[in-house]
């Protein structure tokens, strides 16, 4: 299976200058750093940038020519294309900046924003008629790692793709080409804290078997771990079958960093073919 790694600017870099600046380091890196024989270059890591809103636009025209995809952070629940909702960009709208993907229902928007499971369903339909892949952001708190109920909140939480089903059965077919779980404990982002690498392991499995269950697919479904993923640590994270890649915070806006993550990712998928 093809690994991905992903980079969440959440809100940052707070120019466009410095947004430029990142940029460059980035394809630069990519054009003269990674040598023409490693696994990026064959396609064997995914890469994924998703800016704020106000930069979309910016960064995908300027990694059109790349290999480097674009994702939003977030879609409007109430509108697929437009309407009177002041302050959201809808599916359509961010299709039409060039982005290909979106992330959805990630722990700072449950949090900041109150997002629901009804809110959640309404986005992943919008996103999907949009032609958008979506990368479902699910993890549990501190409280509820401590009290073993990991597992259990992971269900509640992928079930949206449950009802997002029951009322378009349609889209199962979307879903196997345009879903991607990213698994982040809310306890590890950007803390430091970070689970070990079995814990992380049993946890993706389970995901997968759930989906698997929804979709009734045979294919297993991308899953990917964040929470204070970094040149340290990715090589051992990578090196587990069941981890498909890495959702990127604060790493990300380095592109040392953030290609170091890729290679990582890169490497054991070369070392598994």
């Amino acid at each position: 299976m093809q690994a991905w790694v992903i980079g969440n600017w959440k809100q940052n870099p707070a120019t466009s200058r410095d947004v430029d600046a990142l940029l460059n380091d980035l394809v630069t890196a990519l054009e003269t750093q990674v040598p023409a024989d490693t696994a990026l270059s064959k396609n064997r890591c995914k890469l994924m940038i998703a800016p704020s809103c106000i930069h979309l636009a910016a960064v995908s025209t300027r990694l059109k020519d790349s290999s480097v995809l674009c994702a939003a952070q977030n879609i409007s629940e109430h509108s697929a294309s437009t309407g009177a909702y002041t302050g959201d960009c809808s599916a359509q709208q961010v299709a039409d900046s060039g982005a290909t993907w979106t992330l959805l229902g990630h722990s700072e928007r449950r949090q900041y924003h109150k997002e629901s499971h009804h809110s959640l369903v309404k986005k992943l339909s919008h996103a999907l008629a949009q032609n958008l892949g979506v990368v479902l952001c699910i993890g549990e708190t501190q409280t509820q790692y401590d009290d073993k109920q990991t597992l259990e909140v992971i269900d509640t939480q992928l079930s949206v793709i449950k009802d997002l089903l029951a009322q378009q059965p349609e889209l199962v077919s979307s879903l196997s080409e345009q879903l991607i779980i990213a698994y982040e404990p809310v306890w590890a982002i950007g803390t430091g804290k970070v689970p070990t690498v079995e814990e992380v392991s049993k946890t993706h499995e389970h995901i997968k078997q759930t989906v698997a269950e929804f979709t009734k697919t045979t294919e297993g479904t991308t899953v990917l771990y964040g929470g204070s993923v970094n040149m340290a640590n990715a090589d051992a994270f990578a090196a587990d079958p069941m981890i498909d890649g890495a959702l990127v915070g604060g790493a990300s806006l380095k592109a040392e960093s953030f290609l170091a993550i890729a290679n990582a990712f890169n490497q054991a998928n070369t070392e598994l073919v």
